[in-house]
Protein backbone atom coordinates (compact mmCIF):
# COMPACT_ATOMS: atom_id res chain seq x y z
CA UNK A 1 0.00 0.00 0.00
CA UNK A 2 1.52 3.60 -0.94
CA UNK A 3 1.63 6.42 0.99
CA UNK A 4 0.74 9.74 0.09
CA UNK A 5 2.76 12.81 1.52
CA UNK A 6 0.38 16.19 2.08
CA UNK A 7 1.67 19.55 3.06
CA UNK A 8 0.43 23.06 2.49
CA UNK A 9 1.45 26.78 2.61
CA UNK A 10 -0.57 29.66 3.05
CA UNK A 11 0.73 32.43 0.63
CA UNK A 12 -0.31 36.64 0.87
CA UNK A 13 -0.78 37.17 -2.72
CA UNK A 14 -3.45 36.07 -5.34
CA UNK A 15 -3.79 32.20 -7.08
CA UNK A 16 -3.21 34.46 -10.16
CA UNK A 17 0.39 35.52 -8.58
CA UNK A 18 1.26 32.08 -7.35
CA UNK A 19 0.11 30.05 -10.70
CA UNK A 20 2.36 32.66 -12.42
CA UNK A 21 5.02 31.05 -10.33
CA UNK A 22 4.49 27.74 -11.40
CA UNK A 23 4.00 28.00 -15.16
CA UNK A 24 6.58 30.37 -15.80
CA UNK A 25 9.86 27.83 -16.69
CA UNK A 26 12.41 30.87 -15.66
CA UNK A 27 10.58 31.25 -12.54
CA UNK A 28 9.83 27.48 -11.75
CA UNK A 29 13.60 27.25 -12.02
CA UNK A 30 14.08 29.45 -9.76
CA UNK A 31 12.10 27.77 -6.82
CA UNK A 32 11.87 24.26 -7.72
CA UNK A 33 13.23 21.44 -5.33
CA UNK A 34 14.92 21.47 -1.85
CA UNK A 35 16.71 24.60 0.04
CA UNK A 36 20.58 24.67 -1.44
CA UNK A 37 19.18 23.48 -5.22
CA UNK A 38 19.30 24.92 -8.08
CA UNK A 39 17.99 23.69 -11.76
CA UNK A 40 18.99 23.97 -15.64
CA UNK A 41 15.94 23.14 -17.56
CA UNK A 42 16.31 21.30 -21.02
CA UNK A 43 12.44 21.09 -21.69
CA UNK A 44 9.73 22.66 -19.88
CA UNK A 45 6.70 22.21 -22.04
CA UNK A 46 4.04 23.88 -19.76
CA UNK A 47 0.70 22.55 -21.23
CA UNK A 48 -1.01 18.86 -20.82
CA UNK A 49 0.68 16.39 -21.90
CA UNK A 50 3.98 18.79 -21.91
CA UNK A 51 7.16 16.92 -21.38
CA UNK A 52 9.91 18.75 -18.37
CA UNK A 53 13.25 17.54 -18.88
CA UNK A 54 15.84 19.18 -16.00
CA UNK A 55 18.70 18.60 -14.06
CA UNK A 56 18.87 19.45 -10.46
CA UNK A 57 22.07 20.18 -8.89
CA UNK A 58 22.78 19.62 -5.22
CA UNK A 59 24.42 21.84 -2.72
CA UNK A 60 27.33 19.31 -2.63
CA UNK A 61 27.73 19.55 -6.44
CA UNK A 62 26.16 16.55 -7.39
CA UNK A 63 23.39 16.22 -10.22
CA UNK A 64 20.18 14.68 -10.43
CA UNK A 65 18.65 14.53 -13.87
CA UNK A 66 14.77 14.43 -13.53
CA UNK A 67 12.11 13.66 -16.70
CA UNK A 68 8.39 14.68 -16.20
CA UNK A 69 5.09 15.26 -17.65
CA UNK A 70 2.74 17.44 -16.82
CA UNK A 71 -0.22 15.16 -16.97
CA UNK A 72 -3.14 17.80 -16.47
CA UNK A 73 -2.80 21.42 -15.65
CA UNK A 74 -6.21 23.52 -15.03
CA UNK A 75 -4.99 26.77 -14.50
CA UNK A 76 -5.40 28.70 -10.97
CA UNK A 77 -6.52 25.65 -10.00
CA UNK A 78 -3.78 22.95 -10.04
CA UNK A 79 -0.97 21.11 -12.19
CA UNK A 80 -0.31 17.55 -11.73
CA UNK A 81 2.89 15.92 -12.81
CA UNK A 82 4.06 12.59 -13.72
CA UNK A 83 7.60 11.78 -12.37
CA UNK A 84 8.79 9.80 -14.84
CA UNK A 85 12.16 8.83 -13.71
CA UNK A 86 12.91 7.10 -10.75
CA UNK A 87 11.84 7.18 -8.15
CA UNK A 88 8.00 7.48 -9.85
CA UNK A 89 5.86 9.55 -8.19
CA UNK A 90 2.96 12.35 -9.02
CA UNK A 91 2.63 15.21 -7.33
CA UNK A 92 -0.40 17.34 -7.57
CA UNK A 93 -0.03 20.99 -6.89
CA UNK A 94 -3.68 22.59 -5.77
CA UNK A 95 -4.28 26.29 -5.75
CA UNK A 96 -7.10 27.71 -3.76
CA UNK A 97 -8.12 31.28 -2.72
CA UNK A 98 -8.51 32.21 0.63
CA UNK A 99 -9.25 35.63 2.29
CA UNK A 100 -5.84 35.57 3.18
CA UNK A 101 -4.01 34.75 0.02
CA UNK A 102 -3.75 31.54 -1.71
CA UNK A 103 -3.14 28.37 0.03
CA UNK A 104 -1.08 25.61 -1.75
CA UNK A 105 -1.50 21.93 -1.07
CA UNK A 106 1.21 20.18 -2.36
CA UNK A 107 0.60 16.12 -2.38
CA UNK A 108 2.86 13.40 -3.51
CA UNK A 109 2.33 9.77 -3.96
CA UNK A 110 4.70 6.92 -4.86
CA UNK A 111 4.67 4.25 -7.31
CA UNK A 112 6.13 2.15 -4.70
CA UNK A 113 5.41 1.86 -1.28
CA UNK A 114 9.31 0.39 -0.58
CA UNK A 115 10.94 3.51 -2.22
CA UNK A 116 8.32 5.82 -0.58
CA UNK A 117 9.27 4.36 2.80
CA UNK A 118 13.15 4.75 2.26
CA UNK A 119 13.25 7.88 1.22
CA UNK A 120 10.16 9.57 3.63
CA UNK A 121 13.17 11.31 5.84
CA UNK A 122 14.22 13.35 2.62
CA UNK A 123 10.80 13.53 0.77
CA UNK A 124 8.99 15.45 3.82
CA UNK A 125 11.43 18.08 4.64
CA UNK A 126 11.88 18.62 1.54
CA UNK A 127 8.41 19.15 0.37
CA UNK A 128 8.27 22.12 2.64
CA UNK A 129 11.29 23.68 1.54
CA UNK A 130 9.62 23.53 -1.65
CA UNK A 131 6.94 25.49 -0.77
CA UNK A 132 8.78 27.65 1.51
CA UNK A 133 10.83 28.47 -1.79
CA UNK A 134 7.65 29.06 -3.66
CA UNK A 135 6.66 31.49 -1.79
CA UNK A 136 9.52 33.66 -1.65
CA UNK A 137 9.53 33.05 -5.16
CA UNK A 138 6.50 34.91 -5.66
CA UNK A 139 6.89 37.33 -2.63
CA UNK A 140 9.97 38.74 -4.50
CA UNK A 141 7.89 39.12 -7.41
CA UNK A 142 5.29 41.50 -5.39
CA UNK A 143 8.53 43.28 -4.11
Amino acid sequence: MTKTFNCSREISATVSQVFAAISHPERLARWWGPAGFTNSFHTCEFKNGGRWKFIMHGPDGSNYPNENTFAEIVPQKKVIVDHVSEPKFRLTIGLESTPHGTTVTWTQEFASAEVESSIEHIVVPANNQNLERLSAEVLRALG
